[in-house]
């Protein structure tokens, strides 16, 4: 099996980091199929939600010690190492306007954390945990929790997170902003393909451009957001889904939408 499996169905795309016996501990092979999958989910029709999550008791430890350890044989070469390959993800995140969310189903620690906190939504399991660890090794986030992690809980929580490396359990973060909801271990599969089925049945043009509203939204002033806004409600007005969706509701049944 492979270190990196991505599937599609039933509209949802899922990214499942597949080293359990390492807790998911990504390689540089593992990073370049994660991103090619982003890209990917980012174009399918197919795909209205796309998923991450960890195969058996773990999300991910962040990368592999061996390869960072292979990798970083200079100055030149870490920051190569990171800004030609890690980030490749989160560029990629960026440019996805679909729903992205993370299933944390263990630890969640360095690099691991950072790529649970640039998702949409995080849905954790009771067991989870989550540090970004970093400083514990001599290192500084480097896959953007300083930039993710203030933005959930706040500057002063966010140094303090990153300053001493602690563990959040999954009650904590959800009480600190960086969980979004938490289910019993053994529920936890069922719930997270719930959730992000439920976004999948929604209209996907519109669920695209709530997000892409949102975010460029936070960047604006409110007269530029609600000019952007304007032109989006035309724009969804005028679609087949968006008639779908009204003469459901008139019809008091459940709409079906095709992303047009």
């Amino acid at each position: 099996m492979a270190d990196l499996e991505y599937t599609v169905r039933d509209g949802i795309g899922t990214i499942l980091l597949n080293r359990p016996r390492l807790k998911n501990a990504f390689t540089l092979g593992m990073i370049d199929r994660w991103a090619e999958a982003l890209r990917s989910a980012r174009t399918d029709p197919d795909v209205r939600v796309v998923v991450v999550t960890g195969a058996g008791d773990a999300f991910c430890s962040g990368i592999d010690l061996a390869t960072f350890d292979a990798e970083a044989t200079g100055p030149l070469a870490v920051k190569s190492l990171l800004t030609d390959r890690i980030h490749r993800v989160a560029h990629a995140v960026e440019e996805l306007d679909k729903p992205l969310i993370a299933a944390v189903n263990g630890i969640a620690v360095g690099a691991g954390m950072d790529m649970a906190l640039m998702c949409d939504v995080r849905l954790l399991a009771r067991s989870a945990r989550l540090s970004e660890g970093y400083i514990r090794i001599g290192l500084v986030p480097g896959d953007g929790g300083c930039y993710y992690l203030p933005r959930l809980v706040g500057m002063a929580k966010a140094l303090e997170l990153l300053w001493t490396g602690d563990f959040v359990d999954a009650d904590e973060a959800r009480r600190i902003g960086i969980a979004d909801h938490v289910h019993p271990d053994e529920e936890f599969p069922d719930a997270w393909r719930r959730y992000a089925r439920r976004l999948a049945e929604q209209p996907p043009v519109n669920v695209r451009m709530i997000k892409r509203a949102a975010h460029q939204s936070a960047r604006a002033d409110v007269r530029t957001a609600l000019d952007l806004i304007s032109s989006h409600m035309a724009v969804v007005h005028a679609t087949h889904d968006s008639a779908e969706a009204m003469a459901a509701f008139r019809e008091r049944r459940a709409p079906v939408f095709e992303g047009r």
